[in-house]
């Protein structure tokens, strides 16, 4: 029986953790988190806040997730929008989720981001 989801693989191009690195911790706010060491030496980095685990592995024949995406939950969705602009990420707004705000965004290497809120005294689950 399924009981959480433990963490969202995305792919990435060879050599870009760095950059990696410096998006998801300083302008997402995730803290890195060791791979561990036969995992590590295929590259890639693991990022975690709170309870939500993000995995980026390198990807020979790299191509960015532009459909397929996770979507993570944030508070104060208007300063977390504000974070990743002054970050310099592009953010998109879409108002098409009922009981929800939401925005989309990509990491440095493409892949799409989606951020959500439910609004307040909705009732977002059935």
């Amino acid at each position: 029986m399924l009981a959480a989801v433990d963490h969202v693989q995305l792919a990435a191009p060879a050599g870009c953790e760095d950059l990696l690195r410096a998006y998801y911790v300083d302008v997402l706010g995730m803290t890195e988190i060791p791979k561990p060491p036969v995992l590590a030496a295929r590259g890639g980095c693991w990022f975690r806040a709170g309870a939500v685990q993000l995995h980026l592995g390198i990807e020979a024949d790299f191509r960015p997730a532009k459909k397929a995406h996770p979507g993570l939950r944030v508070t104060d969705i208007e300063a977390y929008a504000a974070r990743l602009e002054a970050g310099g990420a592009r953010v998109v707004w879409d108002g098409e989720l009922p009981g929800h705000r939401r925005f989309y965004s990509e990491d440095p290497v493409g892949n799409r981001l989606e951020f959500l809120q439910p609004l307040e005294g909705v009732c977002t689950t059935p």
